[in-house]
C-alpha cells in the first residue's frame, strides 16, 4: 500500500489515530518533550490520553509511550484534557484538566509526577489521586472550566485558567499556585468585556479557552486564547504589561490584540517560554469530508513550531523556528520564477515579491501577493471566501509555505500566518505555477535530517 500523500510526515502526530491540542511543551535535560490529547483507539475525539513525543533538534521526532490516561473512579476518569507542564523542585510535572462522566464543561484541576526525573524520556508518569483544584470559585456563575497553565511573575508561581460565564463572557481566571499542592483563586486576569479585547475579539467568544502567557525578550507580555463559540474556529492574541495589583497578584494591561492565525484549521496553541524566545504549537483540525478521517486512519496533526515575539507596534511578531531549516533537502527542487515545477508531497517554499505575484500550490491553494497595497490573499479550492491579511505597504514581501502533506503554513513575512488543510486525490502530481514579474522563488523538499 503506497503512503498516504494526505498525511504529515515531519509535524508532530501519532502513527494512527486521533490528536488535537498540543499539550505541556517542555524544555527537559537539553530535549524538547510535547504532549498532546489523544485518542489511541480511533480517529475520533473520545477516551483522550496524553500522548508524547520528543526531540533534541525540532526537527526529529521520538515517540514515547503514553504519558496520562484516564484512571478508572478516578477525577480524570472520562479524559485527561489540556495543561501545561512545569518543573517542580526538579520534578517535571503535569498540570492538566480532569474530566467526569458528568462534567457538563466544568473540569478539575489534576497533578501528575514525572515517576524518575533522571529518566531523559520521561516516559513514566504518576497522577495523584486527588485534585487541586475541585471546580471554578464559587460567586462567578462559571460554566465552562479548564485548561490550566502555569506561569512565573514577581518571584512566585500563578496560574491561568480558562473559562465562560453563564451570560456568554468569556474569561481567564488567576489563581496563587506557588505552592502546586495548594491553589488559592486571586481574582479575574481579563474578561471579554476589556474594551482592547472587545476591539480585537468582539463578541465571539462565549469562553476562552487555553490561555498562555508568555514575555518576549524585550519584555512584552502576549496573552493568548482560544475562542470558543460551541464551533471552535478562532484564536487571539493580546500584547501588553503585566503588573502587580495592590495585593501583589499580577494584572494583565493590554494595548493592542488580533487574529493570533488567519487560517480555517488552526485552534488551541501552546506555548514554551525559553530564556531568550518563547515557542508555540497549534493543533490544525481534519478539514475533509465527513468520514475521511475514519477511511483514513488519522486525524489531526500538530503544527511546525513557531517564535512569537512583538513588533514595535505591538502587533505580533511570528515566524517558523529556525530549527526547522534542518529538514531541507542539501539542494533546492526550485529556484527563479519556478513554473511548472512538480512539487513534493512535503516542501518548504519561499516567493519574495516586487510586483503582484499569485503563486499556485497545484488545484488546491494559491495566493496573491500585492506589495502596494500591502497584502497576502490565500484562495483555497472549496471554499469560497479568500483569507486577506495585511502586509507593510511598499515593501517587497516574502511569504514562507511549510507544506507537509495535507497541512499547509502560510507565513506573510513575520507578520501573520495562516493555517489551511488541503487534501489530494490519488494520483494528483500537482505543480507550481507563479505569475508575477521578477519574483524570486526558491524551494526545498522536506527530507529527514542526517544523524549526528
Amino acid at each position: 500500500m503506497s503512503p498516504d500523500p494526505n498525511a504529515p510526515r515531519f509535524r508532530v502526530r501519532p502513527p494512527a489515530n486521533w490528536v488535537n491540542d498540543p499539550n505541556g511543551p517542555f524544555r527537559w535535560r537539553d530535549r524538547h518533550h510535547l504532549f498532546y490529547q489523544y485518542n489511541p483507539a480511533a480517529p475520533v475525539h473520545a477516551d483522550i490520553h496524553w500522548g508524547h513525543a520528543s526531540s533534541s533538534d525540532l526537527a526529529r521526532w521520538e515517540h514515547h509511550p503514553i504519558a496520562l490516561a484516564p484512571t478508572p473512579g478516578g477525577p480524570d476518569e472520562a479524559g485527561c484534557w489540556s495543561g501545561c507542564v512545569v518543573d517542580d523542585d526538579g520534578v517535571p510535572t503535569a498540570v492538566y484538566t480532569g474530566i467526569d462522566r458528568d462534567h457538563t464543561g466544568l473540569g478539575v484541576i489534576c497533578l501528575a509526577r514525572a515517576a524518575d526525573p533522571d529518566d531523559p524520556a520521561l516516559t513514566e508518569w504518576k497522577p495523584l489521586p486527588s485534585p487541586v483544584v475541585s471546580g471554578p470559585p464559587a460567586g462567578l456563575d462559571v460554566v465552562m472550566f479548564r485548561d490550566p497553565f502555569v506561569f512565573r511573575h514577581g518571584g512566585r508561581r500563578w496560574a491561568l485558567v480558562g473559562a465562560g460565564h453563564a451570560d456568554g463572557t468569556p474569561s481567564v481566571l488567576l489563581y496563587d499556585c506557588d505552592d502546586l499542592a495548594d491553589w488559592r483563586f486571586a481574582g479575574v486576569l481579563l474578561d471579554g468585556n476589556d474594551p482592547v479585547a472587545m476591539d480585537a475579539f468582539g463578541d465571539k467568544a462565549v469562553g476562552w479557552e487555553c490561555p498562555q502567557l508568555l514575555v518576549t525578550p524585550g519584555g512584552d507580555w502576549v496573552l493568548v486564547v482560544s475562542l470558543w463559540d460551541g464551533d471552535p474556529c478562532t484564536t487571539g492574541y493580546l500584547t501588553g504589561a503585566l503588573e502587580p495589583a495592590a495585593d501583589g497578584s499580577p494584572a494583565f494591561r493590554p494595548r493592542v490584540g488580533g487574529r493570533l492565525d488567519h487560517g480555517r484549521d488552526f485552534y488551541a496553541p501552546a506555548v514554551l517560554q525559553e530564556p531568550d524566545r518563547a515557542l508555540m504549537w497549534g493543533w490544525s483540525w481534519e478539514s475533509r469530508e465527513p468520514g475521511g478521517a475514519e477511511r483514513a486512519g488519522w486525524a489531526g496533526v500538530l503544527t511546525a513550531p513557531r517564535v512569537v515575539d512583538v513588533h514595535a507596534d505591538g502587533t505580533l511578531r511570528v515566524a517558523p523556528a529556525p530549527e526547522l531549516d534542518l529538514l531541507r533537502a542539501p539542494e533546492p527542487f526550485v529556484t527563479g520564477p519556478g513554473e511548472g515545477a512538480r512539487l513534493p508531497d512535503a516542501y518548504d517554499l519561499t516567493v519574495t515579491a516586487r510586483t503582484v505575484t499569485t503563486v499556485r500550490l497545484g488545484e488546491g491553494l494559491a495566493f496573491r501577493i500585492d506589495p502596494a497595497e500591502g497584502s497576502l490573499t490565500v484562495r483555497r479550492t472549496g471554499r469560497p471566501e479568500p483569507v486577506t491579511v495585511p502586509l507593510p505597504r511598499g515593501e517587497e514581501p516574502t511569504v514562507r509555505v511549510l507544506v507537509d502533506g495535507s497541512l499547509y503554513e502560510v507565513f506573510a513575512g513575520d507578520r501573520a500566518m495562516v493555517t489551511e488543510r488541503v487534501y489530494r486525490d490519488p494520483g494528483d502530481a500537482p505543480e507550481l505555477t507563479v505569475t508575477g514579474a521578477e519574483a524570486a522563488v526558491v524551494g526545498w523538499a522536506l527530507v529527514p535530517p542526517a544523524l549526528n
